[in-house]
């Protein structure tokens, strides 16, 4: 099969780029939401363009390294910056999705993207952090979800970017990361693999070659605080039976969290860890046989040359 032509895939990641933004202000502009979770960061942004301390609210949770990302938006109205920055987002994971074919796609179509379009969420740029390599310093605009795909899709070009947006931060605002410390307390959060059914997770690690697995491993200890964090985690999926089958596990939480209202952060973990980490883990284990039998295979063909 031939791979897209990248003429195309930049139509298409455009298309879906804006239309993203336009579900994302309707969203926005029909709940009163401003710029959503992305606010934060836009507010940050302007604090460091004063030099001052923007962590002067225990709401303010996001490191400096994420008001950068939110200095281009920081003179538009609030509900335009935070359709805007999810539009660019998806566009981007759009055009690095496409690379190898247009069945990816379909992960636009998992619950945990909605979830993130409402609150205006960080996912799926920190997705595309994965698919380019210059945009891995995005992960650290929320570490606590950036740091599998850090580790995961590590790069050098990356990582130079990465420590010169950290320093540029710091030259700018030098006490920045000891106020942000200070506000770990603040944060409320579930840790998937320490919910129950999560402990089976570690049975990812019985395939610690496979990237993916290491993947799975990783973001399962990240403290998290909702379902739209775990979109990471359709970076797993490959074949288009794989996608379909999660995606469509993936809308029972949110159906559920149509009809009822989480007692708790731990309660949200749960439905998380059932419905998103364990069918990952499925793929992971129903993959397995499938490199073993090729490796087979090439094994007795090394020995008949």
């Amino acid at each position: 099969m031939p791979l897209p032509h990248v003429r195309t895939r930049i139509v298409i990641a455009v298309a879906i780029g804006i239309a993203a933004g336009i579900l994302t202000w309707l969203f926005l502009s029909r709940f009163d939401q401003g710029a959503g979770d992305f606010g934060w960061a836009i507010r940050a942004a302007r604090y460091l363009c004063r030099g001052q301390n923007p962590y002067d609210t225990p709401l303010e949770q996001y490191p400096i390294t994420a008001a950068a990302f939110a200095l281009p938006f920081i003179s538009l109205r609030p509900e335009i910056a935070g359709a805007a920055f999810y539009g660019i987002s998806s566009a981007l994971l759009a055009l690095g999705l496409t690379r190898k074919g247009y069945h990816r796609l379909l992960v636009f179509l998992a619950y945990p993207y909605w979830a993130g379009m409402i609150a205006v969420q960080w996912s799926p740029l920190l997705m595309a952090a994965a698919l380019f390599p210059l945009l891995l310093p995005a992960t650290m605009a929320k570490p606590q979800i950036g740091l599998p795909i850090a580790a995961n899709y590590f790069t050098r070009r990356g990582a130079i970017a990465s420590v010169f947006l950290l320093l540029l931060t710091i030259l700018v605002l030098p006490r920045w990361p000891l106020w942000w410390i200070r506000q770990f307390g603040n944060y409320q959060h579930f840790i998937p693999i320490f919910v129950f059914p999560g402990p089976f997770i570690i049975l990812a690690l019985l395939r610690w070659r496979d990237q993916d697995a290491r993947f799975l491993f990783l973001t399962s200890l990240m403290p998290q605080r909702w379902f739209f964090d775990s979109f990471i985690l359709w970076l797993i999926p490959n074949t288009r039976r794989e996608l379909v089958w999660t995606i469509l596990l993936s809308w029972l939480p949110g159906i559920w969290r149509w009809y009822f209202i989480p007692r708790s952060f731990t309660e949200v973990g749960r439905w998380a860890v059932m419905f998103f980490y364990l069918p990952m883990l499925a793929i992971i284990w129903m993959r397995s046989r499938k490199p073993s039998q090729e490796a087979n295979v090439g094994a007795v063909a090394c020995k008949c040359m």
